[in-house]
């Protein structure tokens, strides 16, 4: 996210939160006005009775108001009754007005001092963002991966205050602490414009509770979700359309080729399949060695995307391209696919 967009969406959300705290002060408004009203009746009503010139309720109303700002209305009243409202009025104004006045401007520019209230102003400037619930460990990589792709995020985090919740705001990221199992925390994110939920937190049932939230807010939202349970995540995928992630399913063939010596990237997860990539080279000694790449492909149900033999590489080889002895391949297929690959290369 370049810096530019940060600022112009920080100006959107200082103009956003200064209306909030007007919409805030207007109770001490209502109150001085409210009470302006009735003095002035008063004013009128004692005008009236010892002879002093009133010619409505409206320059009544313009006398107090003046008054209690200290500023002079016409010569001064020789009433001792009407001379009390140009000593009590500023008193009353005062009272009134100054505890707020002091307050607004206080929490107007000092906005970082409301940190709740000026993280959703942030997050209400957001459109087609990306919300992620917990900002663990996983939860601070994804952030950190989505934010060089540019994407903008709002997070969600019951307990901040971490290294992981300043770097995110250095970033640029509103982090609203709140309990996302609550519809207001989520709309804090406002979670009804984003497009896509990230749910990162290492509680099965509290991340299917908030997919099932988020869905009940904004029904188009995409969901993905962080699941320990291999069987469940796919049962997710098929039951409600989400994209469910195993963490021991992802990690297991990074493991398994790092002691088989291949090389696998992480899952992605198409229409509930998981693929990965991985790196290969043909043993001396392995099955393989002598086969073709349409015996790999058909027997192990997996695509060779790259063959490369003798300093020479082939994108997509043929069906009927040999395999030798210290080949190296390239393999797109799944999990258990890849695993069977790997052992009989050994």
């Amino acid at each position: 996210m370049t810096k530019p967009s940060v600022r112009i969406r920080e100006w959107k959300a200082g103009w956003r939160d200064t209306i909030i705290l007007l919409k805030e002060f207007q109770s001490p408004l209502l109150l001085f006005y409210s009470g302006c009203g009735w003095r002035r009746l008063i004013y009128s009503t004692i005008a009236k009775a010892v002879g002093h010139p009133i010619h409505n309720l409206m320059e009544a109303f313009y006398i107090v108001l003046t008054a209690a700002f200290l500023q002079p209305v016409g010569e001064f009243p020789k009433y001792f009754g009407l001379q009390l409202f140009y000593f009590v009025m500023p008193l009353v104004g005062i009272v009134i007005l100054a505890q707020g006045l002091a307050d607004f401007g206080s929490l107007l520019f000092n906005r970082r001092a409301r940190s709740k209230e000026w993280e959703m102003a942030v997050a209400s400037t957001m459109n087609k963002h990306i919300v992620l619930i917990g900002l663990g460990h996983l939860g601070y990589r994804v952030t950190q991966k989505l934010y060089e792709m540019g994407e903008n995020i709002a997070v969600v985090e019951l307990n901040p205050g971490t290294h992981t919740t300043a770097a995110a705001r250095d970033m640029g990221m509103p982090v609203i602490q709140g309990d996302a199992r609550h519809a207001s925390a989520l709309e804090a994110a406002n979670i009804k414009d984003a497009r896509t939920i990230i749910l990162a937190s290492q509680n099965d049932a509290m991340n299917l509770q908030i997919a099932l939230k988020a869905r009940s807010l904004n029904p188009d939202i995409q969901v993905v979700i962080r699941i320990f349970d291999e069987d469940f995540a796919h049962s997710l995928q098929e039951q409600f359309g989400f994209i469910a992630l195993s963490a021991t399913e992802m990690a297991a063939p990074v493991f398994a080729a790092a002691a088989a010596g291949a090389d696998v990237t992480n899952p992605i997860s198409i229409e509930g399949q998981q693929l990965s990539l991985a790196r290969l080279s043909i043993h001396p000694s392995s099955s393989l060695a002598n086969r073709t790449v349409g015996y790999v492909e058909d027997n192990y149900h997996l695509n060779i995307i790259l063959l490369r033999h003798d300093h020479q590489s082939e994108m997509h080889p043929t069906d009927t391209s040999p395999l030798h002895a210290g080949d190296t391949l390239a393999v797109l297929g799944g999990p258990e696919q890849l695993s069977r690959l790997m052992q009989d290369n050994q």
